[in-house]
């Protein structure tokens, strides 16, 4: 299909220039807050903070034009660098980061495919408690990430380092109160930086602090086009594969959780399916530009709605601001110390995590509750996000096969004449509840006659096909005739096509 001109244009103004001043200024607030959590998120993956920086720019000019949520922020974030420390880790800081480009390059690939796929339609299958237990995870993980550098601090003698992070969280969580208007976290890092400047860095005052520009070069030019140096071969897939997949999960249900929250922030609704592509194609891009896969960011696309921000253009200009920031400002944020980035990070975790959920354990089902523990703590063990999900996902899908087959029970009466039974089934048969089906009939029984009636009934699967033949031959064994009655069409679809019972010659096979 064609676009009409006028239709391009409308298109472009509800998009884009519909909401102009409150974008471009929430896009200005949210790249102010992009350059601390971008350089904190390098290093926790263990790369030079433009590698985040980058990824950051990249990916949120990329999304504004190819995401399906307008006013969403997609960058790097915490839980897709969580997955790329073991990769730096193991290879070293130079290999290991070719290695993280390329899986990077595959996770957009992924991405990409699973959005022509439309799974994002089955993001709804993800039960909530599920997704609580995500949360609580990443933010577990953020939090203890800080801990090497107040091991770093303590045994480089920092002292300073503890007091500049109280002071950044005091600021953080207590600058709102009085004012709103500018972000707080960076009120903090200015503050902290300049104290810095002027007081702390004299050499004898308390030891030396470690800045971000120990960490690793900043960007002072735009990014420009490689191809990762790693081997084309199989051994380069076997090691990336499993980091790209996980990191493609893990972006993924951030990201359609976050489209979820703006959705309802909002009162509109996102394209999901459109979202996977864009992704996708952000992160291939990013890859092949020095930059780490990313996602969406709960935080800063919070600030941007609560900022104003509602089309694409807000998205896309959080992104150009904030490579003018760093080209202008790259200096200053040289300087900044490790002890603003921790504050930073640790209110990162806090805000994360959702501390209702404590409240609520009580009020919840035990069910519930025991999915949200075990997604948190098969995280925490594995560190991968991914597994969580996964592991949440299958005990959720157990606890509600089994609730449900306590929905279906068998009920029969028998005629006047004492020779024709009827069993009447209640409820979904399939292969939790076809046990107490089968149960629920006594072939021994001294009648010429059994009905068993299925219009109260759904037959869901190939193992209630089969619970029925084995009553019907049971019967049939004694003797005694059975009748199905009453399915439905769907049923009756199922029944027609694997039944076996139909056959007066079939034989009981199934003990």
């Amino acid at each position: 299909m064609v676009l009409q001109p006028q239709s391009i244009r409308k298109t472009l103004n509800e998009e884009w220039f519909s909401n102009v001043v409150p974008d471009l200024l929430s896009g200005l607030v949210v790249a102010l807050a992009l350059i601390p959590e971008a350089i904190a998120f390098s290093i926790i993956a263990g790369v030079d903070p433009k590698v985040g920086l980058y990824a950051s720019f990249i990916i949120s000019v990329v999304t504004s034009f190819m995401g399906g949520r307008p006013a969403m922020i997609s960058a790097a974030t915490g839980a897709m660098a969580l997955l790329m420390k073991p990769l730096i880790s193991q290879y070293g800081a130079e290999a290991g980061l070719q290695y993280l480009l390329a899986a990077s390059v595959l996770c957009g690939v992924f991405q990409y495919i699973f959005g022509v796929l439309k799974l994002g339609t089955y993001m709804k299958f993800v039960p909530k408690a599920v997704m609580i237990g995500f949360v609580n995870a990443l933010a577990y993980l953020i939090f203890t990430a800080q801990f090497p550098e107040f091991t770093e601090a303590f045994a480089g003698n920092q002292l300073l380092f503890v007091p500049l992070v109280l002071i950044g969280l005091a600021v953080i969580y207590g600058l709102p109160r009085i004012i709103k208007v500018i972000p707080s976290p960076l009120v903090a890092l200015v503050g902290i930086t300049v104290f810095w400047m002027f007081f702390g860095n004299n050499g004898s005052l308390m030891g030396g602090l470690r800045t971000v520009g120990d960490m690793g070069e900043l960007p002072t030019s735009l990014p420009s086009f490689f191809i990762p140096q790693v081997p084309f071969n199989l051994e380069t897939l076997r090691i990336i594969l499993p980091f790209s997949l996980a990191l493609s999960l893990v972006g993924l249900i951030e990201s359609l959780l976050t489209a979820q929250i703006v959705d309802e922030m909002t009162d509109t609704k996102g394209d999901k399916n459109r979202e996977m592509r864009g992704q996708g194609i952000a992160n291939m891009i990013t890859g092949f530009f020095g930059g780490m896969a990313g996602c969406a960011m709960i935080g800063q696309s919070i600030i941007n709605v609560g900022s104003g921000g509602r089309t694409r253009l807000s998205t896309f200009s959080a992104g150009v601001f904030l490579l003018i920031l760093l080209l202008v400002f790259g200096n200053f944020v040289a300087i900044i110390p490790m002890a603003a980035l921790v504050a930073i990070m640790i209110m990162v975790s806090i805000n994360t995590f959702d501390w209702s959920s404590i409240v609520d354990m009580r009020k919840m089902p035990i069910t519930e509750t025991v999915v949200m523990l075990v997604t948190m703590l098969t995280v925490i063990i594995t560190h991968n996000l991914a597994y969580g999900v996964f592991a949440g996902v299958i005990l959720a899908c157990i606890f509600f096969a089994r609730e449900i087959s306590k929905t279906s029970k068998v009920d029969s009466e028998l005629d006047e004449t004492g020779k024709v039974r009827t069993y009447s089934v209640k409820g979904p048969l399939y292969f939790v509840s076809t046990e107490d089906f089968v149960d629920g009939f006594d072939p021994t029984e001294e009648v010429e006659e059994v009905n068993i009636d299925l219009s109260e009934a759904q037959v869901w699967d190939a193992s209630a096909i089969a619970a029925i033949d084995k009553v019907v031959l049971r019967y049939r064994k004694y003797g005694i005739e059975a009748n199905v009655l009453g399915m439905n069409k769907h049923s009756q679809k199922i029944h027609d096509r694997l039944a076996t019972h139909t056959d007066p010659n079939a034989k009981m096979s199934v003990h």
